[in-house]
């Protein structure tokens, strides 16, 4: 008979809920929370250390869990579950774990780099979903400049079904990016509707980065001015924008394409 946590007033399931909903909890404490047993498997594969894994036998039933010591386990009523549960048809188990903030010297390139930088990126949704662009694409990195959404908002992690773990994440200033971009002489493209080149016209094969502006205002002055060249994909409809993460997707694998798919 294993012993249930079943009360939502219990203060271990309290901490969790003020994680989910605050940044600033997360920041304090230096913490994260998601969910799935996929998810588990690739932040442990990424080196991500687990604090603590929440268990509802219900739903879970009682298979083995691998990588995460006994002491760290929980077990959970359902009720309980559903409190803590953010999304639908979850296998039963929420997770608890120390994040990884990495910074511009320490990402590891290939020799022809290509990565995605993302200007003040506001919806946890867009972010993940361009996340699951970059592991699908293998690309060396995603640059979040002047984040407005926490990288490891739980929202994010679950759009990116675990792709917060398999790829190089980092937040960093605009200064502080198009710096280092021209130290490592990596060529940046903004994505803009007034650019005059199209994306497929454009040398994408080479150590390059695109650059990626909100839905609702595009990149900045500053991001339009000092990147190296402005991209645009060409528009024959009557809506003149697709939404963020399509686009990344759309130049991402088009310099895919032009790699040969390969990253070397």
């Amino acid at each position: 008979m294993i012993d249930l946590i079943s009360s939502t007033h219990n203060p271990k399931i309290k901490n969790v809920l003020k994680l989910q909903e605050k940044s600033s909890e997360r920041r304090n404490q230096n913490l994260i929370v998601f969910e799935g047993n996929r998810e588990l498997g690739l932040a442990i594969s990424a080196g991500f250390k687990i604090r603590t894994l929440f268990v509802c036998p219900e739903i879970w039933g009682d298979e083995k869990i691998e990588g995460v010591a006994q002491r760290d386990i929980f077990y959970i009523s359902k009720d309980v579950f559903d409190k803590i549960a953010y999304r639908e048809g979850s296998d039963g188990l929420v997770i608890v774990a120390e994040p990884k903030y990495l910074s511009l010297d320490t990402l590891v390139l290939n020799k022809t780099p290509f990565l995605i930088i993302l200007e003040a990126v506001e919806k946890p949704g867009n972010l993940g979903a361009i996340l699951r662009t970059a592991d699908a694409a293998q690309v060396d990195a995603v640059i979040v400049c002047d984040p407005k959404t926490d990288i490891y908002n739980p929202n994010a992690i679950r759009s990116s079904v675990g792709c917060a773990f398999t790829t190089q994440i980092v937040a960093s200033t605009s200064e502080e990016v198009l710096h280092w971009l021209k130290t490592k002489n990596i060529k940046s493209y903004a994505a803009a509707l007034t650019a005059k080149e199209f994306y497929h016209e454009t040398d994408l094969a080479s150590a390059c980065a695109i650059v990626m502006g909100t839905e609702a205002t595009g990149l900045s002055e500053k991001w339009l001015n000092e990147a190296d060249q402005q991209i645009k994909i060409p528009m024959r409809g009557q809506i003149d924008s697709l939404n963020v993460s399509t686009s990344t997707a759309i130049l991402a694998f088009e310099a895919m394409r032009q790699r040969g798919f390969h990253n070397d």
